[in-house]
């Protein structure tokens, strides 16, 4: 029987005179490792040992290992006034969270993204050494860091960054290749994001590199792989051995000539390479999977399109985000409004998505959406960060 003391005692008496109760730090770690990265963040304000917890190497990893969340990064060009907005948003569409802005003086510039385990590799500028930057970002945490530049003997050089994860050290890595127009010399150095240095390497070149359909790439089993042309052929770069060998594509004898545009892609884990020329004719794509890398097994997929291709906008594919969706190129609705179509390799059906920029651009008539990429939730930590 309560006592009248204790019934007169308030709430916030009683809860502060709880006993508390501790769970053993695994249980923590399994339960914080299957929310969303942005609940694991909250947590981190809420108590000391579970932000020792959440920022440690083990959970990291442990989270990155069970990540089954994944979104969407996007990159938008306002020809009004020469920035790009970087945005992240959901596999679902809706309205997009605006991560970053980049004053780019030259609005034509290039750019480039991939993903790998949970980061993303952005690259803008021309090709040329000093022009040319390189951002690795975590969307999840809004944190990046510029790539500093790699020592090269000559500033007379272009240069192409690829990404990748070397799963047996657990580790980003880049793989730099500059070339010289006068000479042809080509340099070829690894950065690492486990030290953040840069290291040149002397490895031979199965294949003239100046071929390199220059800024896609995917990585799929520890392995950067490269589109080359004429003939058209993958370049592959062991991130592990450090490398290179060539996997031959699964061209039927006679139809080479008329595949001119190859796509790389990854889908569910394994290394796939979409042929869009033939769409115009018969309304439908081909996409090659590597079923079995090392006996270099490979499965057609046909993708078949509800209606007229050219009556969608004529998409082309973007990314697949080691997923079995394919994001394809999008189509404007309105002026932050766009849509996406998804290709569902499971239920072999289309649908289309709907991203709501919901920005003040200087242009609004003038936005384009130039990448589409997916990435894995993380917590993955980046040396010298900046805050987005």
């Amino acid at each position: 029987m309560q006592t009248l003391e204790q019934q007169q005692e308030k709430p916030d008496d009683r809860i502060r005179s709880a006993p508390k109760i501790s769970y053993p730090e695994e249980i923590i770690e399994e339960i914080f490792s299957r929310l969303p990265v942005k609940s694991i963040l909250r947590f981190r304000s809420l108590s000391k040992s579970w932000l020792s917890i959440i920022s440690g190497p083990p959970f990291t990893k442990l989270q990155i290992n069970r990540a089954t969340r994944t979104a969407l990064f996007i990159s938008v060009r306002d020809r009004g006034n020469g920035y790009r907005h970087l945005f992240s948003g959901s596999l679902d569409g809706g309205s997009v969270t605006h991560l970053m802005k980049i004053d780019t003086p030259y609005v034509d510039q290039n750019t480039e993204a991939e993903h790998s385990n949970g980061l993303v590799c952005f690259s803008y500028g021309d090709l040329f050494y000093d022009n040319h930057i390189t951002l690795v970002l975590n969307p999840s945490t809004h944190k990046f860091f510029e790539l500093p530049h790699p020592v090269v003997s000559d500033d007379n050089y272009i240069m192409c960054n690829f990404f990748g994860f070397d799963e047996s050290r657990n580790e980003h890595k880049i793989l730099n290749i500059s070339q010289t127009f006068e000479s042809d010399a080509i340099e070829i150095m690894i950065f690492s994001l486990s030290n953040y240095l840069w290291r040149k390497i002397d490895v031979d070149r199965p294949v003239n590199i100046s071929r390199i359909d220059t800024g896609i790439s995917v990585c799929v089993n520890s392995t950067i792989h490269l589109m080359l042309e004429d003939p058209l052929e993958i370049l592959a770069f062991d991130l592990r051995t450090d490398k290179f060998s060539i996997v031959k594509i699964p061209l039927i004898s006679g139809l080479q000539d008329r595949y001119r545009w190859i796509r790389l892609i990854k889908t569910n884990g394994l290394l796939g390479i979409v042929c869009h020329d033939l769409v115009e004719e018969g309304n439908k794509m081909h996409i090659w999977i590597l079923q079995d890398y090392e006996k270099r097994v490979w499965v057609r997929e046909t993708i078949r399109f509800p209606g007229s291709w050219k009556k969608m906008g004529r998409p082309f594919p973007w990314d697949s985000g080691n997923t079995d969706k394919i994001f394809f190129s999008p189509s404007v609705l309105s002026e932050d409004l766009f849509e996406v179509p998804v290709y569902d390799m499971k239920s072999r059906c289309f649908k289309s998505i709907q991203l709501n920029l919901d920005h003040q651009f200087a242009r609004p008539g003038a936005v384009e959406l130039e990448e589409i990429k997916c990435y894995v939730e993380s917590l993955i930590p980046l040396q010298n960060d900046t805050c987005i």
